[in-house]
């Protein structure tokens, strides 16, 4: 008989659960509210309970458990250390925990590095064996994939691209200080109250508090002068961050998700290819490279925490696990 995967995204909002064959194919799934407010050990408990509403009954044989989780955490310790959006989660052994609970193989991975290997596995970098994965939302953060294997460190904490430094004057500032949602909406703010004009104004009736990054988005899809110079700002640094990431890896393609990537498109990766060919040393760094869309879309997460049950936490090579998926 066949073995089941059970995978959990651990989220800020929701915690999301399923049952996966062997392929990677959801055959159950089920989700609830993190409710974090209520205290560690109740979050904990609707955690164990999702893991139960979706564990085989009828003896079918767990091969593991894998989950997502957002960071900071150490992925070979099982250890979730401090997540901002988490409250009262700081250094909890949730891998053990859960081996306790259920006496079998846990693997936890930070949800970009997760995503990550999802898009390696059977998304959109399936069959390559040097991926950075990017996601732009409210934050930017990377999962990366060289010579098959998942990045990692020493402790796990490797693959924050999102913490790139892109520019030093007036003052240190990280790609995600520049690219990210939050960021959009903090700039459309500032130049509006400096005077500038702005359709963004009128979108949320003159309060300025209330915009957001997609109010900037949809404000540049719809050709807002101000709105697209702030876009093109960020594609640009978005460009500087890759430029970095070029060098020290040399991926083959790169692929990018998140809400602001999905929503912008075009408008953020045309300025980033720019920058991207400006800036690199060489033309061989990004002639033959791909930048390609997220494939998965909102199950990336499921799929890439039982991805990392089938490649033991991301430390086997990912082609051996596309070859064991396409044996089943």
């Amino acid at each position: 008989m066949s073995e089941a995967i059970i995978a959990v995204d651990l989220g800020g909002t929701r915690i999301r659960a399923a049952r996966l064959n062997q392929k990677l194919e959801i055959e159950l799934r089920e989700e609830t509210l993190t409710e974090d407010e209520k205290g560690l050990d109740d979050t904990i408990a609707r955690f164990k309970a999702m893991v139960r509403k979706v564990w085989p009954t009828d003896g079918t044989k767990v091969a593991g458990i894998g989950v997502s989780a957002p960071g900071p955490l150490n992925p070979l310790t099982g250890v979730i250390v401090a997540p901002p959006n988490l409250k009262g989660w700081h250094n909890v052994p949730l891998g053990d925990i859960l081996h306790e609970e259920f006496d079998v193989p846990v693997f936890i991975g930070n949800d970009a590095n997760v995503a990550g290997l999802a898009e390696t596995v059977m998304g959109a970098a399936r069959g390559y064996r040097h991926t950075i994965f990017i996601t732009v939302s409210t934050g930017v953060g990377g999962g990366i994939i060289i010579d098959g294997k998942m990045l990692l460190g020493k402790v796990g904490l490797g693959a924050e691209a999102g913490h790139i430094i892109v520019q030093s004057l007036p003052k240190a500032s990280r790609l995600e200080e520049e690219a990210a949602g939050p960021a959009l909406a903090r700039k459309a703010k500032e130049r509006i109250e400096a005077g500038r004009d702005s359709s963004i104004r009128d979108a949320v009736n003159g309060d300025l508090n209330q915009i957001s990054g997609a109010t900037v988005g949809k404000a540049a899809q719809a050709g807002d002068p101000l709105a697209l110079e702030i876009v093109r700002e960020a594609g640009y640094f978005l460009g500087l961050g890759m430029v970095s990431l070029l060098h020290l890896f040399n991926p083959e393609i790169l692929v990018f998700g998140g809400g602001v990537s999905n929503n912008l498109g075009e408008l953020l990766w045309s300025p980033m290819r720019d920058a991207i060919q400006k800036y690199a040393i060489d033309s061989s760094y990004w002639q033959d490279l791909r930048i390609e869309r997220a494939a998965l879309g909102e199950n990336v997460s499921i799929i890439g925490a039982a991805a990392l049950v089938v490649t033991q936490g991301g430390l086997t090579d990912v082609n051996e696990a596309i070859v064991r998926l396409n044996a089943n």
